[in-house]
């Protein structure tokens, strides 16, 4: 798999985990147990590039998906993979932040 698909498909699934999260915060009066919610997405993303990255077989050491296997910094595909989804993740959290504040 490419990391742009990778990525993309990413999105998509962790989109679906803060829309599921986003339904839980209606059942939650505390707001110390309502902020809870960003550290169980915390824990969704991990969960969903692990089952992902084991899904597609990639290892996480090796460096196949990076673009420029002839840079002499070489980041593992673990690496690639956090650079490219990081991203996706800060900005679904932080809608999921603006949920929970409401």
């Amino acid at each position: 798999m490419h990391i742009e698909e990778f990525r993309a498909e990413l999105e998509i699934r962790l989109r679906i985990e803060k829309e599921y999260l986003v339904q839980e915060l209606s059942s939650i009066e505390s707001d110390q147990d309502r902020l809870e919610i960003l550290s169980k997405f915390n824990i969704k993303y991990k969960v969903l590039v692990q089952k992902m990255v084991d899904e597609e077989g990639i290892d996480l050491e090796a460096s196949d998906l990076n673009e420029n296997n002839s840079d002499p910094k070489n980041l593992s595909n673990g690496q690639v993979i956090l650079g490219k989804t990081m991203s996706i993740y800060d900005r679904l959290a932080d809608e999921l932040y603006e949920e929970i504040i409401q």
